[in-house]
């Protein structure tokens, strides 16, 4: 029987994402995947802007980038057109988009360049990433990094005991883990076996079918690229998704159409067309979220813990940030910094977070311009029916736990995401430049960290005594003389105003209290 620290059954993008951070955090990981090989068919496109801060922080956003699909001129959101050649690329009027031109978001900069157009984080892709593409970053990261990925290799069953769980493979090998990680999909065996129910509407609508196809569409864009394309021919009507921007395309069709070469022609217009139809992937919309994350030394994640209908992108993003949660925490409690309790703190934070991801994507498929159309009457919109703005969902959600001092849960905003990351227990951690391509963000550097004003050398002195990561930064969250503690995943711990002993929270004095009581070392 060999042994790893942690065992991560399902080797799609978010436990190949939980391989690479628990590596980057010093923890052997090893993934054991059904299939033969990574997914080759594409699903998800839309890589959210936390997930790219993620990727900074392990040094993949450059690369990530690099195999993204280049938007940064000509791009568009979601198009609704009769048929692709219907729509005149000379005239940008002709391209018709949920959201007016005047309401779409700044176009993009490459990561790596250390600017972003928003003000609220450091990192943007260029533009989309395929999830295949983005799973072959993941591999190879993870591989470097020193975690086992092993395809062609199931999980026949698992037993759990107080020290660790002995899981058995199809190979007939056996396996001594610490911990396991589930990250095997919707229909996951492991949170099956373990009996923890589902809450939410399930499966909706018809099932749906994912054309991969290759045909030269370069006469037709001449140029634009567009994230999603709505056709309404009623001949063949569907949603075509781009994926390298050139010859490799997705259309999403029912179960009623057969798809053939000429079906794709005549939603695209063109009869004469030359299709190549690679390969279909038959799949349903869901929305559903466990109603539990954990059962003793196993942990769920992804598809997993939850599913979410596509539109918003929410889903496979909340799946990666579920990763980026648990690979610190079972990091600290393996290497005996942390009390056990700090691992009840992934279900708690993560399954709220899971739930607002499935209910805004519910909304946005009764009304799609909740999401494309960010113009100031949508806003309107989106209040009337509890919707929030998507980078609400994707970063600026906040936590409430025993690993968050005295939280505040309430969001100054359901618009505009920079007011909600203020710096409040329980947020991430603002952004601000404070060198050349050097965020607040990448002070962190996966530890805990103490952020203080200028003036905050108390702050720094018991940093150092500490051992304790810290900087002295400009940030108007940090009140004059105060510090905040962040914790490795970038989310505020604790905030404080007292630069004195005498403070009510015993100001830099309390530094080590406030640190015992976020890894659950001490009662709160």
């Amino acid at each position: 029987m060999r042994s790893t620290e942690v065992l991560i059954v399902g080797g799609g993008t978010v436990g190949l994402a939980a391989a690479v951070f628990l590596a980057h955090h010093g923890v052997r990981a090893e993934v054991v995947e059904r299939a033969d090989g990574p997914q080759v068919h594409p699903r998800a496109t839309g890589v959210g802007k936390r997930t790219v801060e993620l990727l900074r922080e392990v040094g993949l956003a450059d690369v990530v980038d690099s195999v993204a699909i280049d938007l940064r001129e000509g791009g568009l959101g979601m198009i609704t057109v009769d048929t692709l050649a219907a729509a005149d690329p000379s005239e940008p009027a002709s391209w018709p988009s949920a959201a007016p031109s005047s309401s779409r978001p700044p176009s993009l900069a490459p990561s790596g360049h250390g600017r972003s157009p928003f003000p609220y984080t450091p990192a943007a892709l260029r533009g989309t990433c395929p999830q295949n593409r983005l799973d072959v970053v993941l591999l190879a990261a993870a591989r470097e990094r020193g975690a086992t990925v092993s395809y062609g290799t199931g999980l026949v069953s698992f037993e759990q005991d107080g020290e660790g769980v002995t899981a058995v493979l199809s190979t007939g090998e056996r396996v001594r883990a610490r911990y396991l990680v589930a990250a095997d999909g919707a229909r996951s065996e492991v949170r099956t076996a373990l009996g923890i129910g589902l809450s939410g509407p399930g499966t909706l609508g018809e099932p749906i079918q994912n054309v991969l196809f290759r045909a030269d569409l370069g006469g037709l864009i001449r140029g634009r690229r567009f994230a999603v394309c709505r056709i309404t021919n009623p001949e063949a009507p569907g949603t075509l998704i781009m994926i390298d921007g050139e010859k490799e395309w997705v259309f999403h069709i029912g179960l009623d159409r057969e798809p053939t070469p000429d079906l794709i022609r005549t939603a695209l217009g063109v009869p004469d067309l030359q299709v190549e139809i690679v390969s279909t992937l038959v799949w349903r919309v869901r929305a559903q979220v466990a109603d539990r994350f954990r059962d003793g030394r196993v942990f769920l994640a992804g598809d997993a813990a939850h599913t979410v209908p596509p539109l918003g992108a929410f889903g496979m993003n909340t799946g990666i940030a579920d990763a980026h949660n648990l690979a610190w925490k079972l990091a600290s409690v393996l290497r005996g910094e942390a009390g056990p309790a700090l691992l009840e703190t992934y279900g708690t934070e993560r399954r709220p977070v899971a739930v607002l991801a499935m209910e805004q994507a519910l909304l946005r498929l009764t009304d799609p311009a909740l999401h494309w159309d960010r113009s100031p009457a949508q806003a309107e919109a989106r209040a009337r029916v509890g919707a929030v703005n998507a980078p609400i969902v994707d970063l600026g959600y906040r936590y409430a736990s025993a690993a968050v001092i005295d939280p505040v849960p309430e969001l100054p905003s359901a618009e505009d995401v920079a007011l909600d990351l203020d710096g409040s227990p329980g947020s991430r951690v603002p952004h601000a430049w404070v060198a050349d391509g050097v965020s607040t963000l990448d002070l962190i550097r996966c530890r805990f960290t103490v952020l203080t004003t200028p003036d905050g050398s108390p702050w720094l002195e018991e940093a150092d005594r500490l051992g304790l990561n810290a900087h002295a930064v400009d940030l108007p969250a940090i009140p004059p003389g105060g510090a905040m503690l962040v914790r490795p995943d970038g989310f505020v711990g604790w905030r404080t105003a007292g630069a004195s002993a005498t403070a009510p929270d015993g100001g830099p004095e309390g530094l080590g209290r406030a640190l015992d009581r976020l890894l659950c070392r001490r009662e709160s």
